[in-house]
């Protein structure tokens, strides 16, 4: 089922991976509250600031919504490609480019159309001025994730110090997909800017591979943040029933997916092994599943307690995750606003320092956590 890798691979994985993963023991903290930004949101995706005072909200269903010094926008922003909104399709993550002060890119991930009724993920970019999207152009489409099962689209993006465009894929809801390295689904992506393959990703120079792959071995990840000491990607992704997990993402790296997992299928029995020689070991997993989505790390001195921690949202257990670690062993982990019983979608930290949610509903808020007294 796996095409041939080399050795130079093999050996990669094989010094990832870790040989224990964690789960801990959540301690809940009521006592932090958030205050509501705005609410009157149709399921929000993604937060991105594009100014101090000027902040963009992605809709699944399609829209690109503003906020302008705390006030939602009636008008939304025109020019967004148009996304297959089903299931879990739609429009996902918002990201300014790192020189958009200069250049105004704005990139959008999305699920576009394609084949018979289907639908796949990709990711380009505008030109962003005064509520418009000018000149969007795709730069990449996982064209080989082409299908119509409307699930495990993946979507995030994020930018490295480097510059480069990290895009995650799900299985699409068909798991094998994820060990086959001639496919893109269950994989995370690096690209150039402009969408170009960069040659020293770890599959380039291989026949028949989708040399965009950095690591693969994944089921849906929803959650992707720079780590502020190392500067490389990490990401949260969906197990099934139980086996979410935090992945510190490597090129050339096996994730293990469906092969070693933590979770089991919904009607009960077990998927997989655990562990297993050659895949990556989680650096935790949760289980039962919190179902994590949206990805930050704590850097502010607005919440001094928390600074290096990774702030998660839970769309199934509805609260907000944190986990603070040592080097990569998690060592503590704390959910907050459980209370509010809300699905939290995504989780930023923002120009002033606080960090922002976004609740996922018909009605879903832009939420601002204020720190503990």
């Amino acid at each position: 089922m796996r095409p041939a890798i080399t050795a130079m691979l093999s050996s990669l994985a094989l010094i990832a991976c870790a040989d224990t993963t964690a789960t801990l023991e959540p301690q809940t903290n009521d006592s932090i509250t958030a205050t509501e930004i705005t609410d009157g949101l149709h399921h929000p995706w993604s937060l991105a600031f594009v100014s101090d005072n000027e902040w963009l909200i992605t809709e699944r269903r399609g829209t690109l919504r503003r906020v302008v010094d705390g006030e939602l926008q009636d008008t939304n922003v025109d020019g967004v490609p148009d996304v297959v909104a089903s299931g879990q399709g739609g429009l996902f993550d918002v990201l300014p480019h790192p020189n958009f002060a200069e250049n105004q890119r704005l990139y959008l991930s999305y699920a576009q159309p394609c084949g018979d009724e289907g639908g796949t993920t990709a990711v380009g970019y505008g030109t962003y001025e005064a509520g418009s999207l000018n000149d969007f152009q795709t730069v990449y489409v996982a064209e080989k994730s082409c299908t119509n099962t409307a699930k495990h689209f993946g979507g995030r993006i994020l930018f490295d110090n480097d510059g480069y465009l990290f895009l995650t894929i799900g299985d699409r809801g068909q798991r094998e997909r994820a060990q086959n390295t001639q496919d893109p689904a269950g994989s995370v992506l690096r690209l150039h800017d402009d969408g170009r393959i960069p040659e020293d990703n770890p599959l380039v120079g291989q026949a028949d591979q989708a040399t965009e792959i950095w690591s693969w071995g994944h089921r849906n990840p929803q959650g992707l943040a720079l780590h502020p000491q190392t500067g490389k990607p990490w990401l949260n992704e969906h197990g099934p029933r139980g086996g979410d997990e935090i992945n510190a993402v490597k090129p050339g790296v096996n994730y293990g997916w469906p092969v070693i997992t933590y979770g089991r299928e919904y009607y009960g029995p077990s998927i997989g092994d655990t562990e297993k020689k050659g895949y990556a070991q989680p650096l935790m997993h949760w289980t039962p599943s919190i179902a994590p989505a949206g990805m930050a790390f704590i850097t502010s001195d607005r919440y001094p307690d928390w600074q290096g921690h990774t702030a998660n949202g839970a769309l199934k257990l509805q609260h907000l995750n944190m986990v603070a670690f040592d080097g990569q062993q998690p060592v503590s982990e704390t959910r907050l606003l459980s209370d509010r019983k809300q699905r939290i979608r995504d989780v930023r930290q923002g120009p002033d320092g606080y960090l922002y949610l976004l609740t996922d509903s018909n009605n879903g808020q832009l939420l601002k956590l204020n720190p503990a007294e």
